[in-house]
């Protein structure tokens, strides 16, 4: 399937943003939606096959980079696994509406979380783990995180950037596990969209390929810029585009 040059030029910066800061697959579903005319049900399992992609080539710079920590992702991940495919599952059950609610108040709360929060600062002063709670709470972040992101098309990275961030992790290091996570969330929501509603290949991989390449830039620009810039950026958009969907939102009732 081929995108419009305007769709296209989207989504290669949503990839950007994916790499860059973590935040930015939220705005994937919605661009599908009203510049594609895709419907929720079909954009949101493609946009979580394309995220095995993105959260590779995130995963694989950060890892370069030594900003990710690993006995704290194996964590999350373990949880994350089975949300996701309880969120694939639900999918089928949430109408198009409610959907787009959830998806708008995640917007508008996350760009809001992101733009009021500076978290704390990129050091190595004291230990990461101990900035988290036990392996229980991890594992029950991880849950919850591969449900709403399943549930949403979102990836994992912006419900998973705000809590770490809230756990008081350095911001990389948040950015870091949020690429690690997309690939178990992403593999398990896939293969619970295949078993209980359809995945459009094609547009999957035509979203795989651009939000890949975007990726790999954002991830490589993240270690080089200050991260807070991005980040304020990220949250400005966020915040616009929930207000516009929540407005657009009576309109379809």
């Amino acid at each position: 399937m081929l995108l419009s040059p305007v769709l296209t030029f989207i989504v290669l910066v949503v990839g950007i943003l994916i790499g860059g800061v973590g935040i930015g697959g939220v705005l994937l579903v919605p661009a599908l939606k009203y510049l594609g005319g895709i419907p929720l049900h079909v954009a949101i399992p493609a946009c979580m096959f394309s995220y095995i992609v993105t959260g590779l080539v995130g995963a694989f710079i950060y890892a370069r980079h030594g900003t990710i920590n690993w006995p704290l992702a194996i964590k999350v991940c373990v949880g994350a696994l089975p949300g996701a495919y309880i969120g694939a599952f639900l999918l089928p059950y949430f109408s198009a509406i409610v959907l787009e609610l959830g998806i708008a108040l995640l917007i508008l709360a996350s760009g809001i979380y992101a733009w009021r929060n500076n978290g704390p600062p990129n050091d190595d002063s004291g230990s990461e783990t101990n900035r988290c709670s036990s392996t229980a709470a991890l594992v029950a972040i991880g849950l919850i995180t591969g449900i709403g992101s399943a549930l949403t098309g979102t990836g994992g990275p912006l419900l998973l950037v705000p809590i770490l961030i809230w756990r008081k992790l350095p911001i990389l290091t948040a950015i870091g596990l949020s690429q690690a996570i997309q690939v178990p969330i992403s593999v398990m929501a896939t293969l619970g969209n295949l078993v209980y509603t359809e995945v459009d290949i094609k547009l999957g991989l035509t979203l795989a390929l651009v939000l890949g390449g975007g990726a790999l830039l954002g991830a490589k620009v993240s270690h080089m810029l200050p991260v807070e810039i991005l980040k304020k950026s990220v949250a400005g958009l966020l915040i616009a585009v929930g207000l516009v969907m929540l407005y657009r939102l009576p309109m379809q009732l």
